[in-house]
């Protein structure tokens, strides 16, 4: 029973989103760390579309992936936008926070169905 609900679906795709949430947290820190190095370009990390596509194919686990920003650059070549970063970093937090406590939440439920057997 235990195996079953960690190759569920549910737990697949919440692992998948933690692991797309956390790449998304360092590509936002290095982006910021890199405000002033002229010539860089941010990154973005994507994994939302092709996870819905994977849970609604009966699967759940799939990877993210990182591409180059196209938002316009600087002078210095340089296109990472403080606000953006922020607001992106504020969002991704909300929903690492949000996958962890549903998956807090699926553990919760394992342990009292066992406890009740």
């Amino acid at each position: 029973m235990g195996f079953l609900v960690l190759e569920s679906v549910t737990f697949n795709a919440l692992n998948s989103a933690l692991d797309g949430l956390a790449l998304r947290q360092r590509v936002i820190a290095n982006n910021v760390a890199n405000i002033q190095t002229p010539g860089f370009l941010a990154s973005r990390v994507s994994f939302e579309d092709t996870l819905a596509s994977a849970v609604r194919q009966g699967r759940g686990a799939v990877g993210a992936t990182t591409s180059t920003s196209l938002e316009p650059t600087r002078l210095d070549g340089n296109n990472v936008n403080l606000d953006t970063e922020t607001l992106l970093n504020v969002d991704t937090n909300l929903r690492y926070q949000l996958a962890t406590q549903a998956i807090d939440g699926k553990f919760s439920s394992l342990r009292t169905a066992m406890r009740s057997n």
